[in-house]
């Protein structure tokens, strides 16, 4: 079978003219799949950089050094700013372009017709931009991943396979954990192979979230291609027009404090009471607020005040959030998901405060305290009191 579909395309992202932390990330990660696939398939296929902006072209030799094979480049006075139409159409253009595909390895070139993967950021810019990128090109994709395997897999679908045992070869297999956050989900993004419906899903995409993946060192020696992708922009992508654009930063700063205090479901018996005390707690210690996945879906009635303060995306910890490195790490009414470890597991010294002894919080704990948050955090708070009238004393 004459493959069709050929290497790994990252959409990179770029502030001010400096590529985005998690867009050398997903190089990274980037590399060590395609490094591993060609190993075990005996295939050239590369890591191919895809940058959009405006006198952006010296960004090419920084994406080699980190691990991209190749670069496409389009360099454009209207791609300065981003606007998800004429991005969307852009990157589409690209990914369809035979000709630009067919440089990237020679060997490749008759039969390219389109990226075998693509990757996005899991970010604002990229969790739009991926959506309306596949739906444009008709293929799927997988939202919020943190893990990526290569495999071959066989399995027997009604509907993809008509109920027959098809090998589905190279698969990209994107886990995120659940909305528990205990269970991981794994999607597959496979073609049609029932005679009835018979179709291809490529590229199979999935948008990466920021701070899973480790970027490598930049490496001056390395080589790669460079590639100009002159774009089709006509007067019909340019009715929305930036006038002017602000950087909004994150209401919550989890990199400065030495100490984070985060609350989960424990609240449930007393919310509004359990919040105030975490809060409490908080000031205190001089420390920052976080939360678990779920409490940033609201599934307590609170006071506005409190809702709209504490219980947002913005707080959240874990891989659908934020990734903590502070010194103490109180966590209160916390279970221990997967999801939720992951952004903690880096902490100094961990505290965990649970009335379930066989939580799985226990086992990510410096110190695990058996009991209820409204019966523990009051003594907490009285015994800090004191300590610090003692050092001020």
């Amino acid at each position: 079978m004459v493959e069709k579909y050929r290497h790994l395309y990252v959409v990179t992202e770029i502030e001010q003219g400096k590529l985005l932390t998690v867009s050398k990330e997903m190089i990274g990660e980037a590399r060590r799949l395609i490094d591993g696939f060609n190993q075990k398939y005996s295939l050239k296929e590369k890591v191919v950089a895809i940058v959009l902006g405006n006198n952006i072209k010296e960004l090419s030799k920084e994406l080699i050094e980190i691990g991209a094979d190749s670069v496409i480049y389009c360099d454009h006075p209207q791609l300065e700013e981003i606007r998800n139409t004429i991005y969307t159409k852009v990157i589409c253009q690209i990914a369809n372009d035979k000709e630009t595909g067919g440089k990237i390895e020679p060997e490749y070139a008759e039969n390219f017709r389109r990226p075998r993967y693509m990757f996005f950021a899991a970010d604002s810019i990229g969790r739009h931009l991926s959506s309306t990128v596949l739906a444009e090109l008709d293929s799927g994709l997988a939202s919020d991943i943190n893990q990526l395997v290569i495999e071959d897999i066989e399995m027997s679908h009604q509907q993809k396979t008509g109920g027959s045992k098809e090998t589905y070869e190279k698969t990209l297999e994107m886990y995120r954990p659940d909305f528990s956050g205990f269970l991981w989900t794994t999607i597959l993004c496979l073609d049609n192979r029932n005679p009835a419906f018979k179709r291809d899903y490529h590229p199979q995409a999935c948008s990466i979230i920021p701070g899973v993946f480790e970027s490598l060192e930049p490496d001056s020696k390395r080589e790669g291609q460079v590639i100009e992708f002159v774009p089709q922009i006509d007067e019909q992508d340019l009715k929305v027009k930036v006038i002017s654009r602000e950087i909004i930063q994150s209401e919550v700063d989890f990199e400065t404090p030495r100490t984070i205090v985060s609350f989960g479901r424990g609240i449930k018996d007393d919310p509004e009471k359990n919040i105030k005390l975490v809060e409490q707690l908080a000031k205190e210690l001089n420390a920052e607020i976080g939360i678990t996945l779920p409490m940033s879906k609201k599934p307590y009635s609170i006071s506005q005040s409190l809702d709209s303060k504490y219980m947002i995306p913005d707080r959240v910890i874990g891989t659908s959030g934020h990734k903590t490195s502070a010194m103490l790490y109180i966590a209160s009414g916390v279970s221990g998901a997967m999801q939720h470890v992951w952004g903690m597991k880096d902490s100094g010294f961990v505290v965990a405060i649970n009335p379930d002894e066989d939580a799985p919080i226990k086992d990510e704990c410096d110190i695990f305290i058996k009991g209820r948050m409204e019966d523990v955090l009051p003594l907490l708070i009285e015994e800090i009191k004191k300590q610090i009238q003692i050092v001020e004393a």
